[in-house]
């Protein structure tokens, strides 16, 4: 889940700094050997894979319950002092409606409780799903967060009950017939966001009766990570109003209107875009907050439907090649990590956070897709950079944003500074220094490590799972639950804020039973045969080609 922080900061702070660099120029070696790899060009169904297509997994059963136990302990806090609030406060046992006060947390919770066979908890889940009343909340709605948590999360838990897991649960089909209505009734209640003048969605919205706030603007993550959901739900009613509304918003952005402000680098946009006129307002972005999930969901779509979405596969290889080419960045100390940089306009800066993280694992996913080990080598190589800011910290647990000075960019420009004296040390061992050290309990870097495990299937990958486990478990678990830190740099994480997120269920709790669990429909897979696609709260959709075409599960 990508809540929007980075870019929008980025901007506010940017716009005071005079930069007297512009980068766009020779590729360094690192980013020739990932050119120099084998063509993007999709594998088909009937050309012989390579090795790496074929890893041996090893389950582990008791490192698995162990986070099973981790879910548990989360979900019992939260049903006893928060349910059927959206998020538990654990120091205080108290809630917090920060999602409308529909029950954020159960409805994160539910993939992840079917996919561990909590019977119990799904069973709460379960009927809880028919009351909520996404007619009515007293507080201002985010279409973006509201389709990611809450439509994702009935979605999937439809695609789970009437597919693979059907015949493990004994539930008839008025109940989960009930699940998808509910989809059906917050979709409609959501679809007069996208009533703009050019289709372009109003990110906030206020319900009893839906109406827009009436923003000028949307972002590119915000307005680019609906059409994986929207389009899920027409392809299962039927209805194809809810695809065609997030498929007109995202041509803006795989077609941009105005390309020499919002798209600097090819593949690779701006991050706000204009309602009336659909043309980008600025030339910043990166892979983190307030954009990332866009290009995360280029290559899922793909996933998701080759037939339909191939512009979607080679929108991204155009982001992918350009960000290969201008962004891989390497620490003047730690020339062996590699981590990409943001920009604004053609000139780049030399920072990251938390949430880019999760784009190793986007790579991973796109190489193993195209048959690219291009991709795969980079996508790794991310994954171990990401592992340095949670190694390289007191807590063992990564920042939320870090920074360096790359390698080959003049130590003297304005957005190449140097560390401050109080963390050169720090810089000098870690390859990289904190700017801000808060953990909300986000997921990138496990999620990232999961990939990384399904597309090799080396133990490493799950032994960095379990220790950043285990950093999390003995660090954030407080009173009733689980909560976020102040800094990941002071002892003790510096303090709780007293807040467990619902995407804690999701996305953290999910991606690290993965890794340990064993072989299952949703699982992603090495080879060309996914059945899911893990939408960006970690919710698995079932790909394009099950019950809506062929009217039963493949298993």
């Amino acid at each position: 889940m990508r809540i929007l922080y980075g870019v929008a900061a980025f901007l506010a702070a940017s716009h005071s700094v005079v930069v007297v660099v512009v980068v766009a120029a020779a590729e360094t070696p690192q980013q020739r050997q990932y050119m120099a790899w084998p063509s993007t060009e999709p594998a088909s169904a009937n050309q012989k894979l390579p090795s790496y297509r074929h890893p041996k997994y090893r389950p582990d059963r008791k490192r698995a319950n162990a986070v099973k136990q981790a879910f548990r302990i989360s979900w019992d806090g939260y049903y006893k002092h928060a349910f059927p609030h959206d998020s538990l406060r654990p120091v205080s046992n108290s809630f917090e409606d920060d999602r409308n006060g529909w029950g954020a947390s159960a409805v994160d919770a539910f993939s992840t409780a079917l996919i561990m066979g909590e019977h119990k908890i799904i069973d709460q889940i379960l009927r809880y799903i028919p009351d909520i009343n996404f007619n009515h909340t007293d507080s201002e709605v985010s279409l973006f967060e509201t389709t990611i948590r809450y439509l994702g999360g009935l979605l999937s838990a439809y695609d789970l009950l009437t597919g693979p897991l059907k015949p493990r649960f004994d539930y008839s089909t008025h109940q989960t017939s009930l699940i998808l209505h509910q989809a059906v009734r917050l979709a409609d209640n959501l679809k007069v966001a996208f009533d703009t003048p050019t289709g372009i969605p109003d990110n906030d919205l206020f319900f009893s009766p839906p109406r827009k706030k009436g923003s000028t603007s949307n972002g590119l993550a915000t307005a680019g990570t609906l059409v994986l959901e929207w389009t899920r739900l027409s392809d299962l009613t039927g209805d194809p109003q809810y695809a065609r509304l997030a498929q007109k918003a995202e041509k803006y952005l795989l077609h941009p209107k105005n390309p020499a402000m919002g798209e600097p680098f090819p593949g690779l946009l701006g991050s706000s875009l204009n309602l009336d006129t659909g043309l980008f307002e600025d030339g910043a972005g990166g892979w983190g907050g307030g954009t990332d999930s866009f290009y995360e969901y280029l290559i899922k779509m793909y996933v998701y439907d080759p037939s339909r979405f191939s512009v979607y596969r080679d929108r991204w290889v155009l982001a992918a090649d350009s960000s290969i080419r201008y962004l891989t960045s390497h620490p003047t100390t730690r020339p062996d990590l590699t981590f990409l940089a943001m920009w604004r306009n053609r000139t780049l800066h030399y920072f990251s956070e938390h949430l880019a993280c999760f784009s190793g694992g986007n790579f991973i996913l796109g190489g193993l897709t195209l048959d690219s080990p291009a991709y795969l080598g980079l996508g790794l190589d991310l994954v171990a950079g990401c592992r340095a800011t949670y190694t390289g910290t007191l807590t063992g647990i990564g920042p939320e944003i870090f920074q360096w000075q790359d390698n080959t960019a003049p130590l003297n420009a304005s957005n190449n500074s140097p560390p401050p004296a109080h963390q050169k040390l720090m810089y000098s061992r870690a390859g990289f220094w904190v700017t801000n050290g808060g953990y909300q309990l986000r997921p990138e870097v496990i999620e990232s490590y999961y990939y990384a495990y399904r597309a090799t299937g080396h133990q490493k990958y799950q032994e960095w799972v379990w220790e950043a486990f285990l950093a999390v478990n003995a660090t954030c678990r407080v009173g009733s639950g689980y909560s976020s830190l102040m800094d990941v740099n002071l002892p003790e994480g510096g303090g709780w804020t007293d807040f467990q997120e619902s995407f804690w269920f999701a996305e953290v709790m999910k991606y690290a039973y993965l890794v340990f669990a064993e072989e299952a429909p949703w699982q992603v897979k090495a080879g060309l045969e996914n059945r899911f696609v893990f939408n960006t709260e970690a919710h698995p959709i079932r790909v394009a080609g099950g019950t809506e075409k062929y009217g039963g599960w493949r298993g």
